[in-house]
């Protein structure tokens, strides 16, 4: 089967989507972008032109465009603020959605977006596209294998200073709201734990160019007694992590540290005598799938295999709530100055 997608938002996000789609040849040959809205054409008319998308509609009016063009499929590229009408709007077609992160502007709206999708019997999953990629896969891999013994903690450096404009700059909880969700989605997908609570403090440091939240230091229970801490800042300049962070995974048998890049350490403990036992290097085992390692790619082409085989995408609604839940729960624990129980 041959999908038919309305691609929503053409700003500079959806250049993303639609390289992924046009270098991957399995999303070639099994989507056709048939339609591009954005709120100025003109916009969308130029995206069309550099990607060379030629005989399709291009409009401002979602719901028009969903219908004159018979789409099955609608990308949702647009800003938080919009994600619940825009998603509303396919899943009334009848179209199955793809939507950026976060999964919505509020817990509320996500949980009326997952009964709309589950009485439309649609699929409405989220682009965690870091969660594909090389070094997560492999992570999740050894924590599964028990190398490291039981899981006991996760902990994450975050520090980059991104220069932006636009809308993240004026944005409340920048960091928590459109950048963190990433790595709180990774570390719930690694550890294979569900989010119970939080306590945050966010702040805004001295010199940030972001009106507001642009930092946060979170200490979140996981179950069976797991512990993740974040600490992160994106108007910190001048010793950068890797966007996906800096990690160091604990177990009870060994310690896995990864830059967020290609370096790896994993240590298991080797002694059984002497005040600090010694320890042996063990291996990160590749990751299962190479397919899944694609990042934007990957994670459309789940959503898209998802479809054709009648099952359930690794990002769907019905667990990314559970990473939006984080972040929420993040931001009122730092609102309110106290711990708060995370619920989905």
């Amino acid at each position: 089967m041959r999908h038919r997608a309305v691609l929503c938002g053409c700003g500079a996000m959806a250049k993303g989507w639609l390289k992924a789609l046009t270098e991957s040849d399995f999303l070639r040959g099994k989507v056709e972008v048939v339609g591009l809205v954005d709120l100025d054409q003109t916009t969308a008319q130029a995206l069309a032109a550099e990607f060379k998308l030629h005989d399709i509609i291009i409009g401002t009016d979602l719901p028009a465009v969903l219908r004159q063009s018979r789409a099955d499929l609608l990308f949702d590229v647009v800003v938080p603020a919009a994600r619940r009408a825009v998603v509303a709007a396919g899943l009334a077609h009848g179209c199955h959605v793809l939507s950026e992160k976060p999964m919505a502007a509020t817990l509320d709206d996500a949980r009326e977006l997952r009964r709309l999708a589950v009485d439309a019997s649609r699929i409405h999953a989220i682009v965690q596209n870091r969660r594909f990629i090389d070094g997560v896969r492999r992570i999740r891999r050894l924590i599964q294998s028990g190398s490291l013994g039981e899981l006991t903690a996760l902990h994450c450096d975050f520090f980059l200073g991104p220069h932006f404009g636009g809308f993240r700059e004026q944005m409340d909880n920048v960091l928590l709201l459109d950048m963190a969700i990433h790595t709180f989605d990774a570390a719930r997908f690694m550890s294979g734990k569900d989010p119970l609570a939080v306590y945050c403090h966010e702040y805004n440091p001295q010199g940030s160019w972001y009106r507001h939240g642009a930092a946060a230091n979170a200490i979140f229970e996981f179950s069976d007694n797991v512990a993740f801490t974040y600490r992160g800042s994106w108007c910190a300049q001048g010793a950068n992590t890797s966007w996906e962070s800096a990690w160091r995974i604990t177990g009870s048998k060994g310690t896995l540290i990864w830059d967020g890049g290609e370096r790896f350490e994993a240590n298991v403990v080797s002694g059984h005598e002497g005040f600090l036992r010694a320890v042996e290097p063990i291996t990160v085992p590749e990751a299962e799938d190479r397919a899944d390692t694609h990042g934007h790619a990957s994670v459309i082409e789940r959503f898209i295999c998802a479809i054709d085989t009648g099952t359930v995408p690794e990002t769907d609604g019905s667990d990314n709530i559970k990473s939006l839940a984080m972040v929420f729960g993040a931001i009122d624990s730092a609102r309110d100055g106290k711990r708060v129980t995370i619920a989905a």
